[in-house]
């Protein structure tokens, strides 16, 4: 079979999941903040973002991800006969990374939608920036290979989550001016 056809798939199911993981969170934070409101908005709002965060879950999240997770060792063992290369190996890792993370965000769903609310909608928009830290160094390893260095690669890393957490510290601080 042509591998660039399995590429263009891989490629089409990693955003899509990635697209589901961005969003998912959002939704819980909406979710949350939906509690702040008063009767009968607060049920509407709840019972609204609970079925669209089941759809966006079950519907396109969770089968992006399980598509993936086919592909990208079907591409390994394919395409590198599963030889194992140092970049690999590390992207290997930070996938494993962002595969945990889907789990701890199907741990927040079944809470949702049982009304357990334990994150605060601030806690959940920096959660909801992990996955961005995953997609960077994903991509970066993917495409970089070989050329780039461990040490500056993590360098660059930790530089682009001080820049990120900096960002939300500063949206924070200009909600709470609005409010």
């Amino acid at each position: 079979m042509n591998y660039s056809y399995i590429i263009a798939l891989h490629i089409v199911f990693i955003v899509t999941w990635f697209s589901g993981l961005f969003y998912i969170v959002r939704l819980f934070v909406y979710n949350t903040e939906a509690g702040e409101k008063s009767e009968p908005e607060k049920t509407i709002l709840r019972n609204q973002f609970n079925i669209m965060i089941r759809r966006l879950w079950f519907g396109i999240t969770w089968p992006s991800a399980i598509i993936t997770l086919i592909l990208g060792p079907w591409l390994w063992f394919g395409k590198f006969g599963g030889a194992s290369m140092d970049w690999l190996n590390i992207k290997l890792f930070f996938v494993i990374g962002l595969y945990a993370y889907h789990f701890t965000l199907h741990a927040i769903y079944k809470q949702q939608m049982k009304g357990v609310f334990k994150y605060s909608s601030q806690k959940l928009r920096i959660w909801n920036e992990v996955a961005t830290i995953f997609l960077v160094a994903i991509v970066m390893l993917a495409e970089v290979k070989e050329n780039m260095s461990v040490v500056w690669g993590l360098v660059g890393l930790i530089g682009f989550v001080v820049v990120l957490m900096s960002a939300i510290k500063i949206y924070k601080n200009i909600r709470q001016k609005k409010k």
